[in-house]
């Protein structure tokens, strides 16, 4: 009686080969299975590998696929050395577009063939776009930025001139109107800055900040024209400013209070 239980060779139905440099055919391991989908390559096939040239602008890619594989199967190995996404592809052969379903061994590719790789029009033209939009962005953020600095240099003018004022310092009045007007034309630069996504906040944000300040210096002229003598008062309006979020607050004299000599003649009046 035969007990042999073995396998026929012949039977390779649950069998991945491969064709090994040299002509050997050999079952191919499981590790190669799985890195070959990680890396988004074609997995060997059962038939010969061969080696092709694909050509991209200037650049060239030697890549090892088998034989029976598709030209779709090449734009996915092709994704990790251009970065170009198959729907962005376009491969030629003999001067002709191949489709990702023609396989390669049936369009006559050989070993040492080469292939030509086109980026597709319209993912070139949206590249260019995306390309330019972030220059655009950048020069505006730029542009935001000098301005930025400019105020920088006027708000330590505001703070001075904030101080002199609390402090029952008379003013010129000309020290204010100069400090608006260096301030609006900052404002003016900012209206002729164009921008977009993330510079566009950055500019508003600036317009803001720059109208906190004329607002201020509107407020301190009114204060300077009629200064608080009284250092009590003083102190009482120094902890109002502190109460506002803008960190500048009313610049206006607290209303006046009844004076105790008035109260003491009505309760005369009584008597």
């Amino acid at each position: 009686m035969n007990n042999d239980t073995s396998v026929p060779l012949d039977r390779d139905d649950d069998v991945d080969w491969e064709m090994r440099p040299g002509g050997m055919l050999v079952q191919m391991r499981e590790d190669e299975l799985h890195a070959a989908a990680a890396t988004g390559a074609a997995p060997p096939s059962r038939g010969p590998m061969i080696k092709i040239t694909v050509y991209h602008d200037t650049a060239h890619h030697e890549l090892f696929v088998p034989a029976q594989s598709t030209f779709g199967d090449v734009k996915k190995v092709l994704l990790h050395k251009t970065g170009l996404e198959p729907n962005e592809q376009k491969l030629l052969f003999r001067g002709k577009e191949r489709e990702d379903e023609e396989h390669l061994h049936m369009s006559g590719v050989k070993d040492k063939s080469k292939i030509v790789l086109l980026e597709d029009q319209a993912s070139k033209e949206r590249k260019l776009e995306e390309m330019k939009k972030s220059l655009e962005i950048a020069k505006a953020s730029e542009a935001v930025a000098q301005v930025r600095a400019e105020v920088d240099k006027l708000t330590e003018r505001v703070d001075a001139l904030e101080v002199a004022v609390i402090g029952g310092t008379k003013v010129e009045g000309k020290e204010f109107d100069v400090s608006t007007e260096l301030l609006m034309r900052q404002l003016l630069k900012l209206d002729g800055i164009k921008a977009e996504g993330e510079a566009k906040l950055q500019r508003k944000a600036e317009v803001r900040r720059v109208q906190k300040y004329v607002d201020a210096l509107d407020n301190l002229k009114g204060r300077n024209a009629n200064p608080i003598n009284n250092p009590s008062n003083a102190v009482s309006v120094t902890t109002q400013w502190e109460t506002f979020e803008n960190g500048v607050g009313s610049l206006s004299a607290p209303p006046p209070t009844q004076s105790p000599t008035k109260v003491n003649q009505d309760w005369e009046r009584f008597d």
